[in-house]
C-alpha cells in the first residue's frame, strides 16, 4: 500500500473509489458537485500533480455522486511542465489501488471542425499521438504493451449520447490530437492535423488514457471546445485567458452530463 492511498484512507475512509475524474483547464467547479465530501491538497499525497498551471485546482476530492463513491481531480500535470509523460502515474496507481475501475477525463481543446464550435462538448472515441511520447517508456514488463482498440470505451460512449440526447445537451463525437505544447499550434501545423483526421487538439488526456488502459481501467474522455485551432477564424486571439473563459461554458454541460454519467456506470 503507498502512502498516498494510506493518507486518503486516513482522511476519507475505507470504502471503495469506484470512478475518477480528472478535470481540465477551467473545469475545477465540476468538483463542488460532490456531496460529503472531503479535500485533500495534492501537497499532501506523494506523487499527485504539484504543477502549477492557472485554471488547474490542486485538490482530490473523494464524496459522493450519482448515487457513487467518486474521487475528482480538480487538476493535472502536463507533459510541458516538465517534459515527463509519465507524470500522472502515480496519481493513476493510487486510484486504482483505491477500487476505481472507471477514469473519466476532461480536458480544454481546440477544434479543428467548423461544427464544431467554441462553447460545444466533443466525446472523444479516439486519439492521434502526435507528441510521439508515451507514459509507458520505461516500463520493463510485457504488460507495457498495450492494446488501444477501443480505448475510449464504447458503451460509455453509447451512454453518454443516450444521456446528453434526453438532457438535451448538444454533443460530438471525435479524433484528439495530442499536442505536446505549452506553446499553441502554429497554423501549418493545424492544416497538417486536419490532415491526419483529429477534429480537436489539446495539450493532455492522451498519456492518462494510455495508463488507463494499462492498470485495466475503463476510459471516457470529453472535451470542452474553447477555441478553433489557429487560423481557422479570422480574428480569433488565441490565449490561455481564453481557455479558461470558455471552457466555463462547456462546465456548465458537464456539470449536468457527468453526474448522470455516473450513476449509470
Amino acid at each position: 500500500m503507498t502512502k498516498a492511498v494510506k493518507t486518503i484512507r486516513k482522511l476519507a475512509g475505507e470504502a471503495p473509489v469506484e470512478a475518477a475524474i480528472i478535470l481540465g483547464s477551467g473545469l475545477s467547479d465540476i468538483g463542488s458537485m460532490l456531496a460529503d465530501s472531503v479535500t485533500i491538497p495534492f501537497a499532501e499525497l506523494k506523487g499527485f500533480p504539484q504543477g502549477g498551471v492557472s485554471g488547474h485546482g490542486k485538490d482530490l476530492i473523494i464524496g459522493q455522486l450519482g448515487g457513487k463513491r467518486v474521487a475528482v481531480l480538480t487538476g493535472r500535470q502536463h507533459y510541458y511542465e516538465h517534459g515527463n509523460a509519465a507524470a500522472m502515474r502515480p496519481a493513476l496507481e493510487t486510484l486504482a489501488e483505491l477500487g476505481t475501475r472507471t477514469l473519466l477525463l476532461t480536458n480544454a481543446a481546440g477544434s479543428l471542425d467548423m461544427d464544431i464550435r467554441p462553447g460545444d462538448l466533443m466525446l472523444l472515441n479516439d486519439h492521434i499521438n502526435y507528441a510521439g511520447m508515451n507514459p509507458l517508456i520505461g516500463e520493463e514488463t510485457d504488460r507495457r504493451f498495450v492494446n488501444m482498440v477501443d480505448a475510449y470505451d464504447p458503451e460509455l460512449r453509447a451512454t453518454t449520447h443516450a444521456i446528453a440526447s434526453r438532457l438535451d445537451i448538444p454533443l460530438r463525437e471525435g479524433v484528439y490530437l495530442w499536442y505536446s505544447g505549452p506553446s499553441f499550434e502554429t497554423v501549418a501545423e493545424i492544416r497538417m492535423a486536419i490532415t491526419l483526421g483529429a477534429n480537436a487538439v489539446g495539450m493532455s488526456t492522451a498519456p492518462e488514457v494510455i495508463l488507463g488502459r494499462f492498470l485495466g481501467l475503463r476510459v471516457w474522455a470529453c472535451s470542452s471546445i474553447t477555441n478553433m485551432g489557429a487560423g481557422l477564424l479570422q480574428g480569433e486571439e488565441i490565449s490561455h485567458t481564453q481557455t479558461k473563459e470558455v471552457a466555463k461554458l462547456g462546465a456548465e454541460k458537464l456539470m449536468r452530463l457527468i453526474p448522470a454519467l455516473v450513476e449509470e456506470l
